[in-house]
């Protein structure tokens, strides 16, 4: 008889409930998930939920995948190493970059194996769609990371078309990149949206895994990648995103969401935190994070920025998602 599947615990019923969404008075939702706080010397200051089973972090993995990227030798710094770690909203600036770095590389958008998509950010969605846009690789949020990826195994001599391969000799670099930092083994090896692939840390793994690389020695991979995301973060994310607002607001913090509501944030002298809700919830993560950054001891005025989330009702503020750990 085969066994059941495994399911971290952060995904069973029970986790604790760190958002509420509260209409008119009323509480109508709930967010349950995992958070986990590091100290400036590394050790676990405060927790809620299962923080050592493995999750995906999405892309809040991308630091460490543009760290392995630098690993292989590929020369990459300023915007470009920043757009390599990048989820970003497929604006202009975003989109021309990208298709600078293709060429500078000699490639081609026809080399991208990331989905044809519309830009991240609604507003510019909007804006491209007017202008007769339609789903592009370059357009898609992950495309720096896969050019970074491309050029790397051009550099190396390594196959273009199977880089997404886990067994890719780029990909194996990669996951090296990953658990060094985390200072534990990936867990298991998924397909992520934009068919890299994805590896299987836990949330303590993640936080320490942010915290070495603000703490990483100059002119280290960790430390340029660190180093780049914090000088250029519209190339990280855009101009209407948090992890922006965050690394522009509060000075040598990093800074990276992950789908399904996944958030690591280190700030410069090695304090660190890593949270995610369990359903993917997104409309709870800004609250969520500004209370975790709250009890990390962080008072900056961009922290109310991010925890606001209104509740809407005939075009009027009704309520909020509010964090109640």
């Amino acid at each position: 008889m085969s066994q059941p599947a495994v399911v971290p615990a952060t995904s069973m019923p029970g986790a604790p409930v760190l958002a509420e969404v509260v209409r008119s008075g009323f509480v109508e939702g709930r967010h349950r998930g995992s958070v986990v706080l590091l100290a400036a010397d590394g050790s676990v200051q405060w927790s809620t939920g299962d923080v050592t089973s493995p999750v995906f972090p999405r892309s809040a993995n991308k630091p460490m995948q543009a760290a392995g990227v630098l690993r292989t030798g590929l020369d990459l710094a300023g915007e470009r190493l920043a757009l390599a770690a990048a989820s970003h909203s497929g604006e202009p600036f975003h989109r021309a970059l990208v298709g600078a770095m293709l060429d500078e590389h000699g490639l081609t958008p026809d080399h991208l194996r990331c989905p044809p998509a519309l830009p991240l950010d609604m507003e510019e969605q909007q804006a491209y769609l007017a202008s007769g846009g339609r789903p592009d690789r370059v357009v898609m949020n992950c495309s720096g990371k896969h050019t970074a990826m491309l050029a790397a195994s051009a550099l190396r001599g390594w196959p273009l078309d199977s880089y997404r391969d886990p067994e890719h000799p780029l990909q194996r670099v990669i996951r090296t990149a990953v658990e060094d930092a985390a200072g534990e083994p990936v867990a298991a090896v998924g397909v992520d949206g934009c068919g890299a692939p994805l590896m299987a840390i836990s949330l303590t793994g993640l936080a320490r895994a942010f915290r070495s690389f603000v703490l990483a020695a100059p002119g280290t991979p960790e430390r340029r990648v660190a180093d780049a995301m914090r000088a250029h973060p519209e190339y990280v994310a855009g101009t209407r995103r948090h992890d922006t607002w965050l690394m522009r607001g509060i000075p040598g913090v990093l800074s990276k969401v992950g789908a399904e509501a996944v958030q690591a944030v280190a700030l410069p002298d090695g304090r660190s935190l890593a949270l995610k809700i369990d359903d993917g919830g997104v409309r709870a993560l800004g609250p969520v994070l500004a209370r975790a950054l709250r009890l990390s001891g962080v008072t900056a005025p961009v922290v109310e920025r991010i925890g606001r989330t209104p509740v809407l009702g005939g075009g009027e503020e009704v309520g909020e998602v509010r964090a109640v750990f």
